[in-house]
């Protein structure tokens, strides 16, 4: 019988794949946009990771959601330093969601204050995909625009608490494996997990209607 982190990675590998190949995503990481289109999915980006790491705190003494609790893997301050650098030290001023980002925030929301298995299963979709695709990314924008290399505007990418990003991500899925959830709960992970790309998807559809390349 397949461990839990398999089954988990399995199941959403369908959706997974339509994420990382979308339009926008292509466009972008293919050099057909510039880095305003950069600038806006990074905006995007802080609006999930604010729910998500709002959401961590109360969670950290939960016994499902709070072994993946890992301050080393917080996201949102290395983002406003990004965004400071992006869009000025004013950023926060012209930070809007659109609307798929905010319904996907607000799942993430929700899952913290009332689900905390499926918190994990948008904990695992965005962070183990950070430390894992992103990586391309952050290569990409260091070639495309310029940035330093694991300097300002692309510091979301890079987890300098995790020495050996690997090693990390073995002990991820050991804790996945070892999740407190019975049988039925781990179905609904599974699905929850299925929900966090469809929702990812969705934010890119925005920005790839936002920054559609002509044909």
């Amino acid at each position: 019988m397949d461990s839990f982190s398999t089954v988990i990675r399995t199941a959403s590998h369908e959706a997974h794949v339509e994420a990382e190949t979308s339009t926008f995503m292509a466009d972008m990481l293919g050099g057909r946009l510039g880095v305003d289109a950069y600038a806006r999915y990074t905006e995007q980006l802080w609006f999930v990771y604010e729910a998500l790491e709002a959401g961590a705190q109360r969670l950290a003494g939960d016994p499902v959601a709070g072994p993946f609790v890992r301050p080393e893997l917080f996201r949102l301050g290395a983002l406003e330093r990004d965004l400071a650098h992006l869009r000025g030290p004013g950023w926060r001023a012209g930070l809007s969601a659109l609307p798929a980002t905010r319904a996907y925030a607000e799942r993430v929301r929700e899952c913290a204050e009332e689900w905390p298995a499926g918190y994990v299963a948008h904990h695992y979709t965005r962070y183990l995909g950070d430390l894992s695709g992103g990586q391309i990314i952050r290569d990409r924008a260091e070639r495309t625009w310029g940035f330093e290399k694991k300097g300002d505007g692309v510091r979301f990418y890079v987890f300098e608490g995790i020495g050996n990003p690997a090693a990390f991500k073995r002990g991820y899925r050991e804790l996945l494996d070892a999740v407190h959830a019975d049988e039925l709960e781990k179905q609904r992970i599974v699905g929850e997990c299925k929900r966090a790309f469809a929702l990812n998807t969705g934010v890119f559809r925005g920005l790839g209607e936002e920054f559609a390349v002509s044909a």
